[in-house]
């Protein structure tokens, strides 16, 4: 009988579109069946809480090690919270915790966590880190970020935009009427169609943005991309997105106003990451005029309903108070769906439920 293949998520492009749609319908499903478990004791009448259902217990007894090389307030709150609801728990393993690169090589330390661990979420610095971890491990591995992927945060964004479905309708759409309003809270139900969106990407090709690179077309969106030319993404990832076919939905340019010209939805990233510090002043310098506000966005001809993701945190370099605290911010929405994404990636990589 043969072994089933331990299922790692280094990137989203190692899922087809079709087991992407099920991991963002999943992490709405756990979302709202979740949500009613989370409110006030006695905010529900009793016979409401009498019909609750019992969120998903798939990782009952289950431990998830929380592997992380870097700081984090969302990736980690999502995971530990998440976990638990699920039944398990996720235990932190910072790099002051354990052996790993100070007495033991990666090799050991991925066979003894996976001896007593059913999965590993790791937050890693550079790319090969996180590959070298997949390699040894018994258990699966799923990329909570490295240098090169950041797959967990692009199934939040997909998830806001899905469960805002309603805020993009065109006047002149047929779009059914469920589509046109948000889901009632508390309600379990399949995530209505997103239309076909252009998304503008103004900033540094990151790790944020790569995922989005592989994932956003592939799922009928059209990107454009507005980076300065020595900030473009490496070699092997733009050989991952030509291989996916994706490069013909891809629109790339230096400059942010053609970037966001009919855009939808606008998003950008940190300019300078964890490990960066030392290049602030060159990428300060570079990025002049990318910071994203009404008035790029205005003389760049975004659509005039266009709303604005971050993966945070923000600094005010990359995007202006107005923006970032205004009705077209999605960020603290999109800040809470990590926890129900994260969610359904464990329950992929440690139940194999895709």
């Amino acid at each position: 009988m043969a072994t089933q293949a331990v299922p790692h998520i280094m990137t989203l492009a190692d899922l087809s579109v079709p087991q992407i749609r099920r991991l963002i319908d999943r992490s709405h499903h756990l979302k709202r069946t979740s949500l009613p478990w989370l409110e006030p004791q006695g905010s529900l009448p009793f016979k409401k809480q009498s019909k609750l259902r019992l969120p998903s217990q798939s990782l009952f007894n289950k431990t998830i090690a929380l592997l992380f090389s870097k700081r984090s307030t969302r990736t980690r709150l999502a995971a530990e919270t998440g976990a638990m609801l699920l039944g398990g728990r996720a235990l932190f393993l910072g790099k002051e915790d354990i052996q790993l690169g100070v007495n033991e090589n990666v090799r050991d330390s991925a066979r003894v966590i996976g001896g007593m661990c059913q999965g590993i979420f790791a937050r890693v610095g550079e790319h090969k880190e996180i590959e070298e971890l997949a390699q040894h491990s018994p258990v699966p591995v799923l990329n909570a970020l490295s240098s090169l992927w950041h797959p967990t945060q692009i199934l939040a964004d997909l998830l806001t935009l899905h469960e805002n479905t309603h805020l993009f309708v065109l006047p002149d759409s047929n779009t059914p009427a469920d589509a046109r309003k948000p889901v009632p809270k508390g309600r379990v139900e399949k995530l209505s169609e997103l239309r076909p969106l252009t998304v503008a990407y103004v900033g540094d090709s990151a790790n944020v943005l790569h995922d989005m690179l592989v994932t956003y077309p592939r799922l009928g969106h059209t990107l454009r991309v507005a980076s300065p030319a020595q900030y473009r993404p490496p070699p092997q990832v733009w050989d991952r997105v030509v291989e996916l076919g994706c490069d013909k939905k891809i629109w790339w340019g230096a400059d942010p106003k053609e970037a966001v010209n009919g855009a939808d939805v606008v998003v950008t990233d940190t300019w300078i990451s964890m490990g960066q510090e030392a290049e602030k002043t060159e990428r300060l310098k570079a990025f002049e005029g990318y910071q994203v506000t009404e008035e790029l966005c205005k003389v760049g001809g975004a659509n005039p309903d266009w709303k604005f993701l971050h993966c945070l945190p923000r600094k005010p370099d990359e995007v202006d108070d107005e923006v970032f605290y205004g009705p077209r911010s999605l960020v603290f929405y999109e800040a809470d769906n990590r926890k129900w994404t994260i969610m359904a990636a464990f329950e992929y990589v440690t139940v194999y439920l895709l």
